[in-house]
């Protein structure tokens, strides 16, 4: 369950320290106080998208701290146990927004990403809104519903799994049959490609080394022109070789060393340039020596790059990808000579595939029909409660026999409703009365909440559009609701109200620049007061205050003390 919210410059609220109870608890206060913002940090510390907008004014980041005690959550610890993230039965969450709107998540102090945040706060807390009855009209959340009451997730894995791997069957499979027409075309193509590419010796083509030796030999004769010319100048020249030259300035300094001994550490460096230079001109002698002219290697290989180059313009391709287009080649031809086995594999594959995923979705149509039986009569019972006496809910289950897969199974769901005697049932989109389709909306939510193991739930003026008595019999469920968890509600209603073990209040401060939210939890006597102010009128009159008095009394504050069952 969640202990505490801690919130730090987060749109109104300044600083914000709230200590949560098991049990119900209620969030009231004036309309714009602000109560809207405590469910906006516990989505956003939850992983919900964050925004620059929700960091308070002349602040640099908002920041939301949640601390849940996870003793009565078994699944949640193994959870953070297999991500090593587990912190003896505690769980911290931190979530920090700054004014830039970058944000960063942490669980028990160690940074997480959106998705891990998110995976466990699925299993910590769920919110109910208060336009869930228009998220209950979408056919794919009712199936949602049904399947989670029925505890299918399991075998709805099974059957989407094996699904996949159909359609990736059935997908290639088809392509397979559909490029069967021009096969041969296809496969004689790829052998003539294939051919084309095998005469370049792919297993020794080295482009860049042909170029390189294609450009020394058709520039052989300006390379032995050019370097004799150099080789006379270095060495060859008796009268200005640099050779000779560079001797006698080695000489002359070694002479002038006498005078200077500075000139010693020159004439070093002028011997080993002198024996650098008598190197260099034997490497060239030795080259230019070596080289001869070659026209049938150059002719051959100038029709060798001229056919490269020709394959390259063609298959659009640069010259050194040409092997890697061949083993292309090769593996599509090869794909084509065993196409006919392939698919007589892949239609067994898909038999075998299909007659599995109809074995699953029948036993999952038979899960779904079980449980929707049951959960109909349980809604019903619970519309009825609030108060639509004649009103019955039906979990319509529509499965075409051997119909092709499809994702989470063959069944159409569809909840229908029928509000008054001799009516039909009409799906909930048809229900003409907004008052009718929340109450059959809350009568969902709190039916399929009780067999959930979610510690903490939320219901956001899920009560709206509902009054009078029916006001108190939700109060009744919501509190029932929370003998095994914790519920938090925000509500405007006194009926509700009055059930819970802890009322807290939201007020608006507009002394100070900035407006601002506090929240505090109310004492026996300020409920009676704020129970009282829910009620209407302009003055609180004493008839009001005994009337907000019962209504306590009534949702187990016995003698100024609330009490859990």
């Amino acid at each position: 369950m969640l202990l505490n919210l801690n919130i730090i410059d987060l749109a109104v609220v300044d600083s914000l320290d709230l200590d949560l109870e098991p049990g119900m608890s209620v969030l009231t206060g004036e309309t714009g106080a602000g109560k809207s913002i405590l469910l906006t940090a516990l989505g956003l510390a939850l992983g919900d998208r964050a925004d620059s907008g929700y960091v308070r004014p002349n602040s640099k980041r908002a920041e939301v701290n949640l601390e849940f005690d996870l003793g009565k959550a078994p699944l949640v610890k193994q959870w953070l146990e297999q991500q090593e993230l587990d912190d003896d039965g505690h769980c911290l969450i931190r979530r920090t927004v700054s004014e830039d709107g970058r944000s960063k998540a942490y669980i028990n102090n160690r940074p997480v990403n959106l998705q891990t945040l998110q995976g466990l706060s699925r299993q910590l807390v769920e919110i109910h809104g208060q336009h869930a009855h228009l998220t209950l009209l979408d056919r794919e959340e009712q199936r949602r519903l049904l399947d989670d009451y029925a505890h299918n997730q399991e075998l709805l894995e099974q059957l989407n799994t094996c699904y996949q791997s159909w359609k990736q069957a059935h997908k290639e499979l088809h392509r397979l049959l559909k490029a069967g027409d021009d096969q041969a075309e296809r496969e004689e193509l790829l052998h003539y490609q294939l051919q084309e590419l095998q005469q370049l010796d792919l297993e020794n083509f080295d482009y860049q080394a042909l170029a390189d030796e294609h450009n020394k030999l058709a520039n052989l004769g300006n390379i032995l022109s050019v370097g004799q010319q150099q080789l006379a100048i270095l060495y060859d020249n008796d009268q200005q070789s640099v050779t000779d030259m560079l001797g006698h300035v080695i000489h002359a300094i070694q002479e002038l060393s006498q005078y200077a001994a500075e000139m010693n550490g020159i004439a070093e460096l002028l011997t080993d340039a002198e024996i650098q230079i008598g190197e260099a001109t034997q490497q060239l002698r030795r080259f230019l020596e070596n080289q001869e002219a070659d026209p049938q290697q150059l002719a051959w290989l100038e029709s060798q790059i001229g056919v490269i180059q020709s394959l390259s313009r063609k298959h659009k391709c640069l010259p050194e990808e040409l092997p890697s287009l061949a083993e292309q080649f090769a593996q599509a031809l090869n794909t084509l000579s065993n196409s006919s086995e392939r698919i007589e594999n892949l239609n067994a594959d898909c038999e075998r595939l299909l007659s599995q995923f109809h074995a699953l979705a029948g036993q999952l149509s038979d899960s779904r029909r079980k449980a929707g039986a049951e959960l109909q009569q349980r809604i019903s019972d619970a519309v009825k409660e609030l108060g639509m006496p004649h009103g019955e809910f039906i979990v319509n289950i529509d499965s075409p026999d051997q119909a092709e897969p499809q994702r989470n199974g063959h069944d159409a769901i569809e909840f229908l409703v029928s509000t008054n005697p001799g009516l039909p049932p009409k799906p909930l989109s048809k229900v003409a009365s907004g008052g009718e389709l929340s109450r059959i909306s809350l009568a969902i939510q709190v039916t399929t909440s009780t067999d959930k193991t979610t510690p903490t739930m939320i219901f956001d003026e899920v009560d709206s559009g509902i009054g009078g008595g029916i006001a108190e019999i939700v109060g009744q469920k919501l509190r029932r609701l929370s003998r095994n968890r914790q519920v938090l509600c925000v509500t405007h209603l006194p009926q509700v109200a009055s059930q819970a073990h802890q009322h807290l209040f939201v007020a608006k401060n507009q002394k100070a620049a900035v407006t601002s939210s506090t929240v505090r939890r109310l004492t026996d006597e300020e409920r009676v007061n704020e129970v009282a102010r829910m009620l209407g009128g302009v003055t609180i009159t004493e008839n009001t205050l005994a009337h907000a008095r019962e209504m306590l009394a009534s949702g187990g504050l016995t003698e100024g003390v609330a009490s859990i069952e």
